[in-house]
């Protein structure tokens, strides 16, 4: 479960942990290691399952956070948003929490999801709008 919700939080868009997380605004929490930008190599299998290849490097954004409980939250984002990365940890760490995992999934998780949900839709339609089917006429024999 933990796994698909650090998922969700790390592809959000911004915007919507910014809004979601605006009731927890107030928690407390001490950092374990604050948000540092840096650089992590992607790797790839040449046709998805042969030999391993560096593909290039992407920029991502890591934190980790600990709230008064003792709860630990973890955030790892694409790009150099600082802010997302805290609020990603930040409601990792409170999806942990019997007490607010609730709330954060109804205010933060699933909107995300919805969202992710709404972009690959668009995607697929925009792909489909440019198919081409191909067919073959069958010629007669001595025609």
């Amino acid at each position: 479960m933990r796994q698909r919700w650090i998922g969700i939080l790390a592809k959000a868009p911004a915007s919507i942990l910014e809004a979601g997380m605006t009731a927890f605004a107030s928690q407390e929490f001490v950092w374990l290691r604050r948000p540092e930008t840096g650089l992590m190599m992607l790797r790839a299998r040449i046709g998805g399952t042969g030999d391993r290849f560096n593909l290039g490097e992407m920029t991502v954004t890591r934190c980790t956070l600990r709230l008064p409980e003792g709860i630990t939250g973890v955030a790892y984002v694409q790009g150099r948003s600082q802010r997302k990365a805290e609020l990603a940890a930040l409601a990792d760490a409170l999806l942990q929490a019997p007490a607010s995992r609730e709330a954060v999934l109804s205010t933060v998780v699933e909107p995300a999801q919805r969202a992710a949900d709404a972009r690959a839709e668009s995607m697929r339609r925009r792909a489909q709008a440019t198919r081409v089917e191909f067919f073959t006429v069958a010629r007669e024999a001595g025609a």
